[in-house]
């Protein structure tokens, strides 16, 4: 089917033409006509297949016939979220007075709010920042007559399930309104959700069983862990890709690929979801313009992300959830073109394969490099490796090795410190000590004091017998039979006037000097605490 068959008006049309459409995808034709004629959806749609196209052509067919018409749509991901706008723009572009207003976290309110003054046909958010408008009266939910919730099993697997229901709650009755969802999945969340805040709405499914694969070339490299990179850049070399998107599964291992390309001479940067939204925002338009060839990215990218002539998506980690596989490689071939997706896997992430390859219903085609002769490429970062100050969180996949203890880091954020700063060089144990901490170790609580005492000496009851000037703490007699004056009464010395302590002084002279103590007895040497012993003794002193 093409556009122009569907009840549409020009304005729209030229938007459609604008964006170099003619002809519908799958679910366009199976949705559009019902959306157009004010029905709510519930669609089951996969990555790429152009839903975005179906709600943003109803909203603007719906404004063509009422001016005062307002829909908000909402997404999981700021990146989503800046992308259904510029994707709104350009649709829209028949409609010069069309007015879009984008709203998410990670920035500051201020220009958001001058947006929101201006008066807006079409509102595109995340949950929490549209809430946070809302709670102050910023942004009311009963004026929206089109509702849209994009990528729904993501929102509530992030959380936002309670969010949403706050919202449709503080909306005008299913009704008065049309509400249109699409998800990758219909669970049973999505499902009530829908039963619950939609007007009986029509359930599309449109081939969930059949993934995005059939366009996309894909291929698997099984690597050691350690020769990965390496591999890396011979397949870049061999392929030469203009522009390439390449996935890892933490954010430290997306910092060291992409600094490792650069040491490399390829022009990468990295992505992930803890950088600030300016500059997010910025490397994706560089990428989307041609000025970044390479961009390395955790799986914050892996939906939302559409970058038009992408070439080559890069497992270089496969991915622990199988569903992450279909959208990391759907960020090619979209729109019906084709693409490349390779996948490196090694002994640390092997065991995501088999549930990737039962997921989309085939084996992804093994190749060697020899096989294709590939060349060695020099690598001009060997032996590089980035470290973060964040402590790696643990994983109980039995394959993982990031449950393992790394070493210690500052707290300056600035990267590790050098094992020969002082505080952090790890000395070894010494050997006296080691077969006492092993038999120690086995003991219980019992045997353990048991052993103290026999191996140490003196019993508690020994302890409390010893006069009050032996016990460890007390202040010794220092030589002379002086003791040490203490710091409150050098205090109130101090604070004493000055003639006062002339007067002292004068007074101290005049008295007769007292005879010289006689000569103290034997003083008995006392042995160190109960504790004190024990600590030498494990120590090997």
């Amino acid at each position: 089917m093409r556009f122009t068959e569907l009840p549409l008006s020009e304005e729209v049309l030229a938007g459609i033409e604008k964006a170099g459409y003619s002809e519908c995808t799958d679910v366009q034709e199976r949705v559009l006509p019902l959306t157009l004629s004010g029905r709510d959806v519930m669609v089951q749609s996969k990555t790429g297949s152009g839903k975005t196209a179906v709600f943003l052509l109803t909203i603007l067919e719906k404004y063509a016939k009422n001016r005062a018409s307002a829909a908000l749509i909402v997404s999981p991901t700021r990146e989503l979220a800046v992308q259904i706008e510029e994707d709104a723009r350009v649709l829209s572009a028949g409609y010069p007075d069309f007015r879009i207003g984008c709203f998410y976290g990670g920035v500051g309110y201020k220009e958001q709010m001058e947006e929101l003054k201006s008066g807006l046909n079409l509102y595109v958010g995340t949950p929490g920042r549209l809430l946070d408008f809302a709670k102050s009266s910023k942004i009311d939910f009963r004026c929206f007559d089109t509702v849209v919730l994009d990528e729904a099993d993501r929102m509530f697997d992030m959380g936002f399930y309670p969010d949403i229901q706050t919202m449709f709650s503080r909306m005008v009755s299913p009704k008065e309104r049309q509400t249109m969802l699409f998800s990758a999945t219909l669970s049973t969340r999505v499902r009530n959700l829908a039963w619950k805040y939609m007007n009986e709405a029509d359930e599309i499914t449109v081939q969930p069983e059949e993934i995005t694969v059939k366009n996309i070339t894909q291929e698997l490299f099984h690597v050691n862990k350690d020769e990965k990179f390496g591999l890396l850049l011979s397949l870049l070399k061999k392929i030469d890709p203009r522009s390439c998107l390449i996935f890892t599964n933490t954010k430290d291992m997306a910092v060291e690929v992409a600094k490792r390309l650069q040491m490399n001479g390829y022009k990468a940067e990295y992505l992930m979801g803890d950088m600030p939204q300016s500059k997010r925002l910025k490397t994706i338009d560089r990428m989307k313009d041609g000025l970044l060839p390479m961009l390395v990215a955790t799986d914050v990218a892996a939906r939302g992300l559409q970058i038009d002539d992408l070439e080559l998506v890069v497992n270089y980690d496969i991915p622990e959830d199988f569903e992450s596989y279909v959208h990391r490689i759907g960020r090619t071939a979209r729109a019906g073109k084709s693409g490349k997706a390779i996948t490196l896997a090694c002994e640390e992430y092997i065991y995501g394969l088999e549930p990737i390859e039962s997921y989309i219903q085939m084996k992804i085609p093994v190749l060697w490099p020899d096989e294709i002769g590939l060349e060695a490429v020099e690598d001009k970062s060997a032996g590089y490796h980035y470290r973060s100050s964040r402590r790696p969180s643990s994983s109980h996949r039995p394959g993982s090795s990031s449950h393992q203890r790394t070493e210690r880091r500052g707290s300056s954020g600035k990267g590790p410190r050098k094992s020969s700063e002082k505080g952090f060089e790890k000395k070894p144990r010494e050997k006296k000590g080691d077969g006492e901490y092993d038999k120690l170790s086995k003991m219980t609580l019992e045997e353990r004091m048991a052993y103290y005492k026999k191996e140490f000496g003196d019993s508690p009851e020994e302890g409390k017998k010893k006069p009050q000037s032996q016990r460890k703490g007390q202040n010794q007699p220092r030589k002379g039979g002086q003791s040490n004056p203490s710091r409150k009464a050098q205090a109130q010395q101090n604070r004493k006037p000055q003639a006062q302590q002339k007067n002292d002084a004068i007074q101290r002279k005049e008295e007769p000097k007292k005879p010289a103590p006689a000569p103290a007895k034997e003083v008995k040497v006392v042995k160190k605490g109960f504790f004190s012993r024990i600590v030498d003794k494990l120590r090997g002193k």
